[in-house]
């Protein structure tokens, strides 16, 4: 009889002392904090160098609260359809929202289609310019591959001096533009277009409402 308390009090104790030591995991763990808990969940700020340069186009006021960076494909499908969109964030808040838009050339021979368009910006018609390209993409760049030749067609009618554009295109400085953008996209580690960042912070995931609500919680934060 004696040794059968013994065994029941010896088999109490240890049953409290794992439901304590029970209570104790489970507080450690509800009391870490979200960034421990779930890692995946936090977002690594981008190194701010990369994202803007002095080349780069733009569109709305320097001094918008809110500024978004791009980088587009020329050649890339889902930038085109992204183009419109882009534009009517800018439209609905033109003077808290600015666009810098930087290339991200993934596609063959669409390197050659960036200079264009960079020397179509030294005779102030860079978005014109941009705007036919994405419309007519399909023409140009064939089965995903951009062919040069084929879009001077697409930009006749926007008053461009086109012997002065092929002169342009080959010049040094356009060249190093076009080195610059493919070196943040490495350092950036894009891989993927079009990529967006607001106030430097890259999407969480992509697609238009992410961008939109990144865009008003930029906003917002902003106090405009």
């Amino acid at each position: 009889m004696r040794q059968k308390v013994l065994f029941i009090a010896a088999a109490s104790v240890l049953l409290l002392a794992f439901l304590v030591g029970a209570w104790v995991y489970k507080s450690g763990k509800s009391d870490a904090p979200a960034s421990q808990a779930d890692p995946a969940k936090r977002i690594a700020l981008p190194d701010q160098k990369h994202l803007v340069r002095m080349h780069a186009p733009t569109l709305g006021r320097p001094d918008a609260a809110v500024q978004i960076v791009e980088f587009l494909d020329p050649a890339c499908g889902a930038c085109r359809v992204f183009y419109p969109r882009v534009k009517s964030i800018l439209d609905a808040n033109p003077d808290d929202v600015r666009l810098v838009l930087r290339f991200a050339p993934f596609h063959r021979g669409v390197d050659e289609v960036v200079a264009v368009l960079n020397a179509a910006s030294r005779q102030g018609k860079f978005w014109p310019a941009l705007e036919a390209l994405l419309n007519s993409q399909a023409q140009w760049a064939p089965n995903h591959t951009a062919r040069v030749e084929l879009v001077w067609k697409h930009l006749e009618g926007l008053d461009l001096d086109f012997e002065q554009l092929r002169t342009d295109m080959a010049s040094p400085e356009i060249r190093r533009s076009i080195a610059q953008d493919i070196a943040d996209v490495r350092a950036l580690q894009i891989t993927k277009t079009p990529t967006f960042f607001v106030n430097g912070q890259p999407l969480p995931s992509f697609g238009y409402e992410q961008l939109k609500n990144l865009v008003d919680e930029a906003l917002r934060a902003s106090g405009r």
